[in-house]
């Protein structure tokens, strides 16, 4: 499904992410963890185009990627949540979950997909005439991933889901990634919270210094003592 090959990302002269080769099958969950600062987070971003490749390759089933614009990722059927859930703090819940109806493939789908959200997160009905910037931090989170699902993807993207989140609500955004992946979507997860990640993944990958370090199932990267104590916080 997603095909990850080599790929480059750089800020200016930095190198930020390197020669990193990565797969997503079809309805499977991947977690990618790894320390602060190992390029989870550009990773991501460059899949959903919101960063430029330098070199490599990126292909979403038989498509390539690689030069496409935020925009054209989201209509070929991914989308993020991205770190920090950057909503609209001035606009109404409702307001920011539509801005992920937006392209003209996914508007005609609007009143479904918002009953899916709310069906999915209930507290957001009753939210959803309120500003986005009064909500916790937990019903934030909510919101971002209800925004990402107003797209219908067929890959969910998401980036530091549990961040700054209480351990509860955590354990419903989990609960919620976990129900999204048994109904057929394909997620690839960028987290910290390594317990987590590997609770839920059928695989994953370790990310250390820009270049993944190893892979394989939950498993048999836990089997391994060196990936415990440097990579996995052991």
């Amino acid at each position: 499904m997603l095909e990850v090959e080599r790929l480059l990302v750089a800020y200016g002269d930095a190198t930020a992410i390197w020669d990193v080769s990565l797969t997503v099958g079809e309805g499977e969950l991947v977690s990618v963890v790894g320390p602060n600062g190992s390029g989870k987070t550009t990773l991501i971003n460059a899949i959903a185009g919101l960063l430029p490749v330098r070199g490599g390759r990126l292909r979403f089933g038989r498509e390539d990627l690689t030069r496409l614009s935020p925009h054209q990722v989201s209509s070929r059927g991914i989308a993020i949540v991205p770190e920090g859930r950057r909503l609209f703090s001035g606009m109404t819940v409702e307001e920011n979950l539509e801005i992920g109806c937006y392209t003209p493939g996914a508007r005609p789908a609007r009143g479904a997909r918002l009953e899916r959200v709310y069906a999915i997160f209930p507290v957001l009905r009753a939210r959803r005439r309120q500003m986005a910037g009064t909500l916790s931090g937990g019903e934030q989170q909510m919101v971002a991933i209800g925004r990402a699902l107003m797209a219908g993807p067929r890959l969910l993207l998401l980036d530091e889901p549990s961040l700054g989140l209480a351990p509860t609500i955590v354990d419903q955004v989990f609960d919620v990634v976990e129900a999204l992946h048994r109904e057929g979507m394909a997620v690839l997860l960028v987290e910290q919270n390594v317990p987590k990640a590997m609770a839920v993944a059928s695989r994953a990958y370790v990310l250390a210094e820009g270049r993944i370090v190893s892979s394989g199932t939950p498993a048999e990267l836990l089997a391994e003592p060196h990936i415990r104590s440097a990579y996995l916080g052991e």
